[in-house]
């Protein structure tokens, strides 16, 4: 038996950082959306006791360091299954680009196993067990467009945003979120406005979205990597509605609203950049059907 899940990546249409907290992670206010970018992830039983991972992106770890790997062994041990599984993942999505493709994984593992294994579990159980993985991969259970708050853990459902395209660019480098957020100064930075963004997206407001965009961890990785910020001076160059680094990068994206824009803006990217896309907003929550 093979169960085959969708694993789409995520944008961050607004990243805050309010406070450190006690338990040494940052205390974070997001919104997120998911995007019509996606990894597959294949799961078939094995008669053996045993997780394999394999996939062809020599990027992708097979072994306890992939999140999907930890995914299936958290609902091993948590719900004594003695079956193996063999996880197949077609990677799509860039690897270490702050589109949450190894988040994403993680949960449509959690999704998929759920099925095969009939566990019976609610998207808000998975979503509390994907919490102890990463704190991106409770969002990426639930997926479509939400508020994040807590470490990342706490998802409050939104409304899809107003349909539009996605141009994603992507540099051939790798940005460590944690030294990202261990440069970050929290007594000088200029906080996004959340609550404009989740009025916009409410009102279905192209125009309100664009102006309320904002990522605090921007600064820190446009300072450290010059090659993004370029890739944003493109960006606006071409003539985007809006344009924001996703998670603490590298990827950059913009929110384009005519389809002749995109196509201006990506046949322009693609002789500039390594890896760029152009995908629609995707924003509805995943079904566990």
């Amino acid at each position: 038996m093979k169960v085959l899940v969708k694993a789409p990546a995520k944008i961050n249409l607004s990243l805050d950082v309010l406070h450190k907290r006690q338990d040494g992670y940052h205390e974070v206010e997001m919104i997120m959306t998911t995007i019509d970018l996606a990894d597959r992830v294949e799961l078939s039983l094995l008669p053996n006791d045993d997780i394999r991972i394999s996939s062809q992106n020599r990027f992708v770890p097979d072994d306890q360091r992939n999140l999907a790997y930890q995914a299936a062994k958290l609902l091993k041990d948590r719900y004594q299954i003695k079956q193996g599984v063999r996880i197949e993942i077609e990677k799509n999505i860039p690897v270490a680009a702050g589109l949450a493709g190894g988040s994403s994984d993680a949960a449509a593992v959690l999704r998929g196993l759920n099925r095969l294994w009939g566990l019976g579990l609610t998207l808000d159980e998975l979503a509390e067990l994907g919490a102890e993985i990463g704190s991106d991969v409770s969002f990426c259970v639930y997926g479509g467009t939400a508020l994040a708050t807590g470490r990342g853990e706490k998802i409050k459902k939104l409304p899809p945003p107003p349909s539009c395209w996605v141009v994603l660019a992507k540099p051939l480098i790798g940005v460590s979120t944690a030294d990202v957020y261990r440069r970050l100064n929290l007594e000088n930075i200029q906080h996004p406005n959340t609550r404009g963004m989740i009025q916009a997206i409410e009102n279905a407001d192209f125009p309100g979205v664009c102006r309320n965009v904002g990522n605090v961890l921007e600064d820190v990785t446009l300072k450290l990597y010059p090659e993004v910020a370029q890739i944003k001076d493109q960006l606006q160059r071409f003539g985007a509605d809006a344009v924001l680094m996703s998670g603490s990068g590298p990827t950059v994206f913009a929110l384009v609203h005519h389809d002749s824009r995109m196509h201006r803006i990506y046949n322009g990217l693609r002789g500039f950049c390594d890896q760029v896309f152009a995908v629609r907003v995707l924003g509805e929550q995943h079904s566990l059907d």
